[in-house]
């Protein structure tokens, strides 16, 4: 699959979350798809999530609805892709249910098999999510 096709692929990822269209991620997630937000710290959403159900049942939906609205919004930065990898830089913004402000940057590095997301790795500033007081 073209660089340019997986670059699109991953787009689709994030328009389907700024939409909050959980259900609309699905197609584009492989079966055994894998998310791992990277971090040893203990953060909503932390773990390995597998599977539909794992990524979207027990994590997506969880963390998302610690947010307002379709928060957070996440905007691509930067965005490349070589083989079947596609790194992605992004600003991710919004309100939680409570009120407060998130303001957080992220590198995802997403693999990409038979056409569809097989696994994403979610680098952010963790210390920054601790010091959150979601209450």
């Amino acid at each position: 699959m073209a660089d340019s096709t997986n670059e699109a692929l991953v787009r689709r990822v994030f328009e389907k979350l700024n939409e909050e269209d959980l259900e609309g991620l699905k197609t584009i997630l492989h079966p055994q798809a894998t998310w791992k937000p990277m971090s040893n710290s203990d953060i909503p959403g932390a773990g390995v999530h597998v599977g539909h159900k794992g990524i979207i049942d027990e994590f997506l939906k969880p963390v998302r609805g610690l947010f307002a609205g379709k928060d957070p919004q996440n905007s691509i930065q930067t965005l490349f892709g070589k083989g079947n990898q596609v790194v992605a830089e992004t600003h991710g913004t919004g309100r939680f249910v409570s009120g407060k402000t998130y303001d957080n940057r992220y590198c995802w590095v997403v693999d990409i098999e038979d056409g569809q997301i097989f696994a994403i790795r979610e680098y952010m500033d963790t210390a920054y999510i601790q010091r959150l007081d979601l209450q």
